[in-house]
């Protein structure tokens, strides 16, 4: 695993849309992405929303999407991505789960069957203040794909400030397994604030766990971590590549 300690979630971005950069390059601008939402991505979006790269011939698949929210509701990842990135920076195709099925079933399997066609060259994510990646609670075993997940009290309170009140958040939602998630070329992992110092340790130098599900990244063989200082707080005094 590298690790990129930096002094801003910006320049942490920057590094990002570099790795993004690269990737299309090495892929001939016909790349396959795998993306994010939440507020640790934004920064990221909005500098490729500003930059002159070319996703015309790209692919984007989604990690997630609420359970029960439509793409015109302004809370569900469709319209997240629309606002802040797909709307200034069109792809050739953009996948994300359909929150309006509800047979959980038919719309995993079709979302399976998306990831099988469409290999992921590079998978952006963030990191849970649990460990979680995508929707992929602890407990979520590491051979999982894409499943319909019941969301845990801790990620339904770090979500709430998207809505007007807790009540509103979704209690479940649709994720790529961590199966999917490990099946990426490579990997980008990013993290910022103290809260999230906890999960950076676990994650970097704790035991690969389902209690942790990021900790499976520690087997993969292309990854790289981006954190500030305060995330990065509790691994520097531990064993890093950087």
């Amino acid at each position: 695993m590298k690790i990129w300690i930096v002094k801003t979630p910006v320049e942490g971005a920057n590094k990002g849309v570099a790795m993004i950069q690269q990737t299309l390059k090495d892929r001939h601008e016909q790349a396959v992405f795998g993306l994010a939402t939440g507020g640790t991505p934004q920064t990221l979006y909005r500098l490729l929303s500003a930059s002159q790269l070319d996703f015309s011939r790209c692919i984007a698949i989604n990690l997630d999407e609420y359970v029960g929210l439509d793409q015109e509701n302004p809370q569900s990842y469709a319209y997240y991505m629309n606002r802040y990135l797909f709307s200034k920076k069109p792809f050739q195709q953009t996948f994300i789960p359909n929150g309006m099925n509800r047979n959980a079933t038919v719309e995993t399997q079709r979302y399976d069957q998306i990831l099988d066609r469409y290999p992921i060259d590079l998978q952006i994510l963030g990191l849970g203040q649990n460990g979680h990646i995508g929707f992929n609670e602890p407990g979520t075993p590491f051979e999982s794909t894409t499943h319909e997940v019941q969301l845990t009290e801790s990620t339904i309170a770090a979500n709430a400030r998207f809505f007007a009140q807790s009540t509103d958040v979704p209690r479940s939602a649709y994720s790529m397994g961590i199966k999917s998630i490990m099946a990426a070329k490579q990997i980008v992992i990013m993290a910022y604030g103290k809260a999230k110092a906890a999960a950076v340790k676990k994650l970097v130098l704790g035991p690969v766990t389902t209690a942790v599900p990021a900790s499976i990244l520690q087997q993969h063989s292309n990854v790289t971590l981006i954190v500030d200082e305060a995330a990065a707080d509790q691994i520097k005094k531990g064993k890093v590549e950087n």
